[in-house]
């Protein structure tokens, strides 16, 4: 799995629209909106670090992942 897809994934599970997923991790639009676009790569600790929070936070579907 890419970049684009791994974000766009993770902002899926997580049932939020890009503001809101960059609003939750404080990250600017214009960056996330690069990583879907495939534009930038974001780095593998960032999208480790993303999971990780919001697995801790309850706030992955898990519905979605089984």
């Amino acid at each position: 799995m890419d970049t684009a897809e791994e974000i766009k994934n993770l902002r899926d599970e997580m049932g939020m629209n890009r503001k809101e997923f960059c609003e939750y991790f404080e990250i600017p639009y214009r960056t996330v909106t690069d990583w879907e676009a495939g534009k930038r790569n974001m780095p593998e600790y960032v999208y480790r670090l993303m999971r990780y929070k919001a697995g801790i936070e309850e706030l992955i579907n898990t519905q979605n992942n089984e």
